[in-house]
């Protein structure tokens, strides 16, 4: 190569060398300029960005307030558990054996679970929720990559099916769904806290930020259940309906004084505690949701219609004779002729003729007046979700027919919960007391004016001879005690009228007459077999759980001869 040939050469080298260069130098600037832009112009945006993926807002659960018997005894609790997550991206799918195995899981679904997230690309998978903190940690300690942790709370119910439709149940996300978890989900539902934590992409915490706000639990539920009195009405109704084989039963227990509903169950029942057995068909709050035509326990209403019209005493007489008398286009029927009744001879004899003559003589009115004031076919106002209303006719509606069979309790729908609620007017001195189911320290409701004191004291009188040996309602006895109560048994309504084979049992009553304490309706619907009137399938239910409870509330003894006979050691 000739010199100039080199020289040339050199140049090129020179060059391309200092072309190198300024592109480096050009890169380096670009690099530094961009580095000035990130820390100035676009930090905020980068910054935010960054804090999206590693920055959370974690939400703090709050616990559900307790609800509680009048005593303080636990019917809902809260229990800490825990929701194990998983992000499927992040976890090995050949693992699922040991997560199932820990976790008590079937490792063959576990895994199809995990791998169906898989290639559907999902982010989140629920493994199982509600676990106990125990397994949870062990979980925890397993080292798995991409599980989840978060802290919740499981509702519990210590007395299970006992108080089921009363308390009700919430679902997995601790919302109401039934009975006073829903009615009241609002009021037991806390506040949730917040805390901003961060995490790396495996969804892992790395540290907490901040507390924004603290965990506030919910209001606690103090309710008038007497959980004792609850377990025996429950035990007595389950035994009655099994052995009679019925469709169904309720008993509602009040406080005579106070209206305070202190036992309501139903038959069948479920327990909120095991939601894989629940059927639609058992959770039904029957006391409260379902009607019934209460048959001859409206009759007292009837004749304290007679009495409050001034032209009745106790002891005025009616001509029954000859045991049937026509009504329109219909016979109404004793079971047999009680000829000459006085007017509590009609209640002891349980007398449809008797109420029929009473009712056309007082009229529709007056008899509407009544039934409404005692709250029949009325709203209770206890707030309870899915409470029925009922049905009780308006006068204009009643023709002869309509009105006599409204007397002795067919053509109006009450549920048992009113039932009960009615027979309070007898123990209050003719003042209806208003059914309350919730402890909230505002003082007594004024009660309903039905009936005059005299009057309601005469009837007292009247039921007391149902439970008497002539009465219809003997089974009802209690020892000790002196009780008053009337029995009713109602034809049910089928697809084309009433059925003749198909009753309803029922059987209203108050102890101890002389001063009333409680008020207990039975309802024994559709019962099997040779016995199916009120005496004898709902009196002797009714005659268990009074007993028992009177005893258990340690009410004094108000019947002399019974305890006289029972200290001579009974009947000779």
């Amino acid at each position: 190569m000739t010199e100039e040939q080199q020289i040339a050469a050199q140049g090129i080298v020179r060059w391309r060398y200092r072309l190198v260069l300024a592109v480096m130098g050009l890169l380096l600037l670009a690099i530094l300029v961009r580095l000035v832009m990130l820390h100035t112009v676009d930090q905020p945006f980068l910054f935010e960005e960054g804090e999206k993926r590693t920055v959370r807002t974690q939400v703090e659960p709050a616990r559900r307030g307790m609800i509680t018997d009048r005593f303080g005894e636990p019917l809902a609790v809260s229990t800490a558990v825990v929701d194990i997550s998983m992000n499927p991206k992040l976890f090995n799918a050949e693992d699922a054996a040991v997560l199932a195995r820990s976790l008590g899981l079937n490792a063959a679904k576990l895994k199809q679970r995990i791998q169906n997230a898989q290639s559907r690309n999902r982010g989140f998978l629920y493994v199982e929720r509600q676990v106990q903190p125990h397994l949870a940690e062990r979980v925890k300690d397993l080292g798995l990559t991409g599980l989840q942790f978060e802290q919740r709370f499981r509702r519990y119910y210590p007395a299970a099916e006992v108080t089921a439709h009363v308390v009700g149940l919430v679902n997995i996300d601790s919302n109401g769904q039934e009975g006073l978890e829903l009615a009241y989900n609002d009021y037991l539902t806390g506040k949730g806290g917040r805390r901003t934590v961060v995490k790396d992409g495996y969804g892992r915490l790395i540290k907490q930020v901040s507390v924004d706000s603290v965990a506030e639990p919910g209001n606690d539920l103090r309710l008038t259940l007497d959980l004792r009195l609850q377990y025996l009405a429950y035990r007595e109704l389950k035994s009655a309906v099994q052995q009679h084989r019925a469709h169904s039963g309720s008993a509602v227990m009040l406080d005579a004084k106070t209206g305070e509903v202190l036992a309501l169950v139903n038959q069948p029942s479920y327990n909120p505690n095991n939601r894989a057995t629940l059927k639609a068909e058992n959770m039904r709050n029957r006391a409260i949701a379902d009607v019934i035509e209460p048959g001859s326990t409206v009759k007292p209403f009837t004749v304290a219609t007679a009495l409050e019209s001034g032209k009745y005493t106790p002891d005025t007489i009616v001509d029954t004779n000859p045991g049937y008398l026509r009504v329109g286009r219909k016979t109404v029927r004793d079971h047999r002729n009680y000829g000459d009744l006085d007017v509590t001879g009609v209640i002891t004899k349980s007398s449809n003729v008797g109420v029929t003559l009473l009712s056309a003589d007082v009229g529709a009115e007056a008899l509407w007046r009544t039934m409404t004031a005692a709250g029949l076919g009325q709203a209770s106002g206890l707030g309870f979700p899915g409470e029925s209303v009922g049905v009780l006719p308006f006068p204009s509606e009643m023709d002869p027919l309509r009105l006599a069979t409204l007397s002795y309790g067919y053509g109006l729908a009450v549920s048992p919960l009113q039932l009960a609620q009615s027979y309070t007017a007898f123990t209050q001195h003719g003042c209806r007391e208003e059914a309350t189911l919730l402890i909230t320290g505002a003082g007594k409701a004024p009660c309903h004016p039905v009936m005059s004191a005299k009057t309601a004291s005469q009837i007292l009188a009247m039921l007391e001879t149902v439970i008497s040996p002539v009465g219809t309602g003997k089974r009802a006895h209690v020892d000790g005690y002196r009780v008053g109560g009337k029995t009713g048994t109602a034809h049910k309504v089928g697809s084309v009228g009433y059925e003749d084979a198909n009753y309803t049992a029922v059987f209203a009553g108050v102890a101890p007459i002389s001063d009333p304490d409680l008020v207990l309706v039975v309802v024994v619907d559709d019962p099997q077999g040779q016995e199916y009137y009120g005496g004898e399938v709902a009196a002797p239910v009714f005659s268990r759980i009074m007993g028992q409870a009177l005893r258990l509330r340690q009410v004094a003894p108000d019947d002399e001869s019974s305890v006289k006979l029972q200290m001579a050691g009974g009947p000779k």
